[in-house]
């Protein structure tokens, strides 16, 4: 397991050397040319008791987000349908929960699943914290992975959110592993946190066991009415930097560029992709926030002689 101050040495490289790096550790253990397109739906909208200060679905920040119920099955699928018809293999599916209730809503939930899979893709969802039993039921319905992000370091948690603990985080992605689901799990770039904090978040993500599958890099999307809607704009070169640390910890995640892109230029997701990135959420949206729309994506990626990776044979309908 890599050390504290190993993964420091290893942030403070030379940028470019770095970026060499990356790219080297990239195409020694994945295919450097594909890139992943997944598709994130929010299905349960606002109304959320936690207090994370970035997130316009939190009841304790102020933004003009609407609050909607969970949506039904068949809305979920046709959005499903559209999102594997646009070149997404994986669908994600999120709802605005501080944790899983057993009952009607989260039968729908695994109904939902078992839906995304009929049709051929992965299924992903994000709930929030659950129990072992829950997990296992979402095992059974066919679940690929779980989200779970762990957003920054352990310190630097409690500027964050208060409402749950680190603990709380790393139990829920404990259970995800004993259910045998794979783990998706990043962090978010841009909250006032330090080099160092993301130094810790590194090392933590680095040293899970099992390793998450899929790591997710978000750069802040200050939301009017959240806490941090005054935070300071994320200098790329970080972004750029945390994206190479992680593709050379852990070689075969796949490294997801998600929020934020919005405010990113082409060139620097570019170089992104030369730096380890391999997958991206594409779509108008993710959960709530603004995203590039998928033609987009696909001129970005034809630019850049990128495709689309094709479906796992696992997951053929």
């Amino acid at each position: 397991m890599p050390t504290l101050a190993t993964i420091t040495d290893l942030y403070h490289t030379p940028l470019l050397d770095l970026v060499y790096q990356a790219a080297t550790v990239q195409r020694a253990h994945q295919a450097p040319q594909e890139v992943q397109l997944c598709t994130l739906q929010s299905i349960k909208t606002g109304g959320c008791t936690e207090d994370c200060g970035y997130c316009s679905q939190s009841i304790h920040n102020k933004t003009k987000l609407e609050k909607e119920s969970l949506l039904d099955v068949a809305t979920v699928l046709e959005s499903a349908r559209k999102a594997k018809e646009s070149g997404s293999t994986r669908f994600c599916m999120g709802a605005a929960w501080r944790q899983v209730t057993d009952g009607r809503a989260f039968d729908r939930v695994l109904e939902m699943v078992r839906g995304v899979r009929a049709l051929g893709l992965e299924a992903c969802v994000t709930l929030g914290m659950l129990t072992s039993d829950q997990a296992r039921r979402l095992k059974e319905a066919g679940l690929n992975a779980y989200n779970h992000n762990l957003d920054t370091s352990e310190a630097y948690y409690p500027q964050i959110v208060t409402t749950r603990t680190y603990q709380d985080r790393l139990d829920t992605i404990a259970h995800v592993a004993q259910a045998g689901i794979s783990l998706c799990c990043g962090g978010i770039l841009g909250m006032g946190e330090t080099q160092e904090d993301r130094i810790q978040l590194l090392h933590t993500l680095a040293n899970l066991d099992p390793a998450p599958e899929s790591v997710p890099i978000n750069a802040l999307v200050p939301v009017e009415g959240t806490k941090l809607e005054q935070a300071e704009a994320l200098d790329v070169f970080e972004w750029i930097r945390v994206i190479a640390v992680t593709r050379i910890l852990l070689p075969k995640a796949m490294v997801r560029l998600s929020a934020g892109r919005l405010s990113l230029s082409r060139e620097a997701q570019a170089l992104a992709f030369l730096a380890g990135a391999n997958a991206l959420f594409t779509g108008d949206k993710l959960l709530t926030t603004a995203n590039p729309g998928a033609d987009s994506d696909h001129a970005l990626m034809a630019a850049l002689g990128l495709k689309a990776r094709m479906p796992d044979k696992s997951c053929a309908a």
